[in-house]
Formats: C-alpha cells, sequence, structure tokens
C-alpha cells in the first residue's frame, strides 16, 4: 500500500492523503489550501488526483481545509463514495455551499478587475451549483463500526473530540497474508473540551498520521482564556467600544456562545448586545443544538435541566447583508462575534474595517492563523494593514487567546500518543507549520522509541504490515508505564500551576531544584 501526501505536510491547510494499493484509490480528506497565493495555487493543478479513478473519500471533519476542495473533485469526475458521520455530513453541507459563494464572489472580483485592465476574466474554483452536486455522493456512517473499502480493507471511524462530528481514521489493511494497520489521526481535540465529548484512544497501530498544529506549544488554561477574554469584554465595556471576535463558523463560535452565557450566568460580566454575524456559524449553532449525541455529559446535562447551552439574553442573528451593516450604526459596547476565523473574508473584514483604528475598541484572536491571513497580521503586531484596498490604522487592543482552540497542545498530543503500545509504531507528523511539525518530531522523539518522520508535499510513502507483530508487554512493563504517564500529567500539572505563581521564597525554589534533580538521577539509574 502506497500514501502519497497531496495536502497539509509542512503546512496547516489542505489536508489529503491519497491511500492506494493495486484494488482501491480513495483520498483521507480533501481540504482546501488557504493562505499565501503561492499555496492557494495547489487548488487549481489537481490532475495528481486523478478524481475519476477513486472509489471514496473519508473524510475526518467538516472544516474547510479538510474538506474544501471536495466540490472541485466531483466537477473534475470523482463518482465514488463520501463516508463520514452524520453530523460532519450535515456540517458540510452549509460549509461547502458558503465556500462555493466565497469561491464564486472572488471570481467575479477578480473579473472585474482583469476586464479593466484587458485580461481575460477567471472562472471561480467552484460554483454553488458544484457543490449541490457533490452532496449525493455523501454516505454517513456511525462511528466505532467496521466499514469494508474492499476484500483486503476496511476503515473505522472514531472520535477525535475536535469539533461536532470529527473523527480519526483506523484503516486495516491486508498483504500477502499480514494485516497492517494505519491511523490517520485527522484533528484532534483538546482535554476537557467545552462542549463536544472528550477523543477516544489507540493502542494498536503500525503506521500514524498526527497532526501537529500545535506541536510546538502549550495552550493557556481554560481557566486563563476565560479570564482573557472576560478582562477584554470588561475593558470594551469601559472605553464604550465593540469587542470584535472573528471565529471560525463550526466549534469556536459555539464555544464562545456557551463560554458568555456562564459567565451572564455567573454574574461576571453585564448583559451587553451580542451580534452573532454570520449566516453560517447560526446555521452551524442549529446543527449543534441538532446533536447533543456528540455533546459531553457536563454540556448533555444542561439539556435535560432545560437550559439551553448557547443561549443568550441580549443575542442577535444578523443574516442579511442589511442586518450586518447595521451594527456599525449601534452605539455603545457590543460584541461581535463574525466569520471568518483568519480574518481572510467574510463579514469580519468589514468590521475590523470599522473598528480596528478606534483606540479603546478590542480585537480576540482565539484560532489559528495560517501565514499569510489578515489575521496572522494582526497577532504579530501589524501597525497598518490593507482592508479592501484600503490601508487601516490598527489602534484597536489585539488579544491572543490560545486556550479555546479546538486543536490539542503539544502536552495533549504526546498523551494521546502514550497510548500507543507498539514499540515499532512510525509516526508521519504532518498537519503543522513547517518549523512546528519539526519541532513537535523532535519531542516524540525524546519521550518514544517511535520512528518519527515529516514528510514532504507529493512524498510518496510505501506502508507494509509488519513481518511479525512485537511482543505484547508484561503487565508488569504496563504499570511502570502507567505509572510514567500519571507522573507525567502531574508534573504539567505542577508546571501550570507554577505559572501563576509570581513571588516563590527562595527556600522553596531550592527545595523545587533538588527534587527535580533528584528524579532527574533517579531516571538515569533506572535507564541504566
Amino acid at each position: 500500500m502506497q500514501v502519497t501526501c497531496l495536502g497539509a505536510t509542512r503546512t496547516v491547510t489542505g489536508s489529503c492523503f491519497l491511500v492506494e494499493n493495486e484494488r482501491l484509490r480513495f483520498l483521507v480528506d480533501c481540504g482546501l489550501f488557504q493562505g499565501s497565493r503561492e499555496i492557494e495555487k495547489r487548488n487549481v493543478s489537481l490532475s495528481r488526483y486523478r478524481p475519476s479513478r477513486l472509489q471514496y473519500i473519508l473524510l475526518t471533519h467538516a472544516h474547510i481545509d479538510h474538506c474544501g476542495l471536495i466540490p472541485r473533485i466531483v466537477k473534475d469526475g470523482f463518482r465514488g463514495k463520501i463516508l463520514c458521520t452524520r453530523a460532519t455530513f450535515e456540517l458540510c453541507q452549509i460549509m461547502l455551499r458558503d465556500s462555493a459563494h466565497i469561491q464564486e464572489m472572488d471570481a467575479e472580483w477578480q473579473s472585474r478587475k482583469n476586464v479593466r485592465s484587458g485580461q481575460k476574466p477567471v472562472e471561480p474554483l467552484y460554483t454553488l451549483e458544484d457543490a449541490e452536486a457533490c452532496f449525493k455522493y455523501f454516505e454517513p456512517v456511525e462511528r466505532n463500526q467496521d466499514i469494508p473499502l474492499s476484500p483486503d480493507m476496511r476503515c473505522r471511524f472514531r472520535d477525535a473530540g475536535h469539533i461536532l462530528g470529527a473523527s480519526f481514521l483506523e484503516i486495516f489493511f491486508q498483504e500477502q497474508g499480514r494485516e497492517g494497520k494505519v491511523v490517520f489521526s485527522g484533528d484532534l481535540g483538546r482535554q476537557n473540551a467545552l462542549i463536544v465529548s472528550e477523543k477516544e484512544m489507540v493502542e494498536e497501530a503500525d503506521y500514524l498520521f498526527i497532526e501537529s498544529t500545535y506541536g510546538d506549544r502549550l495552550h493557556k488554561s481554560m481557566a486563563d482564556s476565560r479570564a482573557e477574554l472576560l478582562a477584554a469584554i470588561h475593558e470594551g465595556i469601559k472605553y464604550g467600544e465593540k469587542v470584535l471576535i472573528p471565529a471560525f463558523a463550526v466549534a469556536r463560535t459555539q464555544e464562545i456562545l456557551f463560554t458568555l452565557r456562564e459567565f451572564i450566568e455567573a454574574g461576571q460580566m453585564p448583559s451587553i448586545p451580542v451580534f452573532l454575524d454570520s449566516p453560517l456559524a447560526i446555521a452551524a449553532t442549529e446543527i449543534f443544538e441538532k446533536h447533543p449525541d456528540y455533546f459531553n455529559v457536563p454540556t448533555a446535562r444542561l439539556l435535560t435541566e432545560g437550559k439551553e447551552p448557547f443561549d443568550l439574553p441580549r443575542l442577535e442573528y444578523t443574516r442579511t447583508p442589511e442586518e450586518s451593516m447595521a451594527i456599525n450604526r449601534h452605539e455603545g459596547p457590543a460584541i461581535i462575534i463574525a466569520a471568518s476565523g483568519m480574518c481572510n473574508a467574510g463579514r469580519i473584514k468589514h468590521h475590523l474595517k470599522h473598528n480596528l483604528w478606534r483606540p479603546g475598541a478590542q480585537v480576540v484572536i482565539i484560532g489559528f492563523q495560517a501565514q499569510g491571513t489578515l489575521g496572522r497580521s494582526l497577532v504579530n503586531g501589524a501597525k497598518k494593514v490593507r482592508i479592501f484596498r484600503e490601508e487601516v490604522a490598527v489602534r484597536a487592543r489585539i488579544h491572543t487567546i490560545g486556550g479555546f482552540s479546538a486543536h490539542a497542545d503539544q502536552q495533549e498530543l504526546l498523551n494521546w500518543l502514550g497510548h500507543f503500545k507498539n514499540p515499532g509504531l512510525q509516526v508521519l507528523v504532518i498537519h503543522g507549520e513547517e518549523s512546528t511539525s519539526l519541532a513537535f518530531a523532535e519531542a516524540i522523539q525524546k519521550v518514544f522509541p517511535f520512528r518519527v518522520q515529516v514528510p514532504h508535499w507529493l512524498e510518496a510513502l510505501p506502508l507494509a504490515p509488519p513481518a511479525t507483530r512485537p511482543a505484547e508487554l508484561t503487565p508488569e512493563t504496563e504499570e511502570v508505564l502507567a505509572l510514567f504517564a500519571a507522573l507525567e500529567a502531574k508534573f504539567h500539572g505542577v508546571k501550570e500551576n507554577l505559572k501563576g505563581i509570581t513571588g516563590l521564597k527562595k527556600a522553596k525554589i531550592r527545595e523545587i531544584k533538588a527534587l527535580l534533580k533528584k528524579t532527574e538521577k533517579d531516571l538515569e539509574g533506572l535507564m541504566k
């Protein structure tokens, strides 16, 4: 079997992996490349995909960097089956329609510009009609069930804990009478996620393709992130200005609504107008409300108590452009949640144009910002940005809050990896900017005996079942490994707590240093 990396290698977007053997060709994800002009050129040249020869697309979840090229693939000849969970299918219907609208609008704008300069008009990557045409190929599947793909290959969708319906994939394949197993992580969620259920664990695999979006850093704790968001809101209230939250329509928007409801219920903030200014996010929220079977226990319990997780006293859904423009005439403090999450499209750009130059306005960045996006420029401290061909001064305060991310951080990824028992596991680090993926690969090698590789774009990787299965660990060894995992988790917790302490006494510092040095020596002795 061979896996060719068609996207999300040494970059975050365009997730796509071609899996093939003598009988079968299919894609794991089919994502849109987003960011710089250079990387977006990859969306146009799809000859290497050979869509008409694909039997399946196995879709991990509904974010555009994982599903956004499906309409184009169908337009170019794909006639197979698209397998995903029911919630992913419902989210894809709204996400791909919205993406098609953006493609049409961008092409129309570029065509007008080209005609004025004597050049040819451009065609959109795909249209709304193309998006509608792809939905008939979707076949929703149940989680944790074996799905035969061919006589020698089957797959299983498992809960990734990332967004509603998100999965990681287990793929079992046979060659020459031996069975191998590949896991594609998709995007892995955080521990103790606000809304969706916890990601499942895996113990056995021969190959693992693992995301590394935040593989080089740790998120702030949820408590710290909530405190920062609350502080930004109070600062906006203090100055009578707006708080802008560029939010991904799926998951991030719902988490922010969930958190604002808790703030108001706890009396931590006054009930001010909250505008959900995104038809896509509104539709996504309605889909979330239809699928409590994907919620974690505390969120599901709210429903049994008669509470709506995403309902606020002064929440306004603004669906039409006219309603959106009216927000800019609103006087006084307000919270505006609008897509897109990277500020490179959608209504948030209009709100940034009207508010970035205003001292006292607050911009709360709560998600990953790819290179080349407006959001990345703001995070990097740009003093001026260009929006709709107009230069806008950045006088608003920019807050970057990592704790609301739907992606696991480095420690959470390592914890998930720690459940794999096969010391011969080959780990392929994907879905991260190059420096991040390389840093995460190095972190894995420091902790685990696994073989680690960071593949390149278009690299073809031959995968074969192992000649022999490694011997199972003894119960005693498994007990020791479990103790190490527990210690690691405790140490991480202690480390996070220490970050919040500004004034340790010198005696306490000496005591901590001595304890750490003794632990290090004990571990060195154990290794010998």
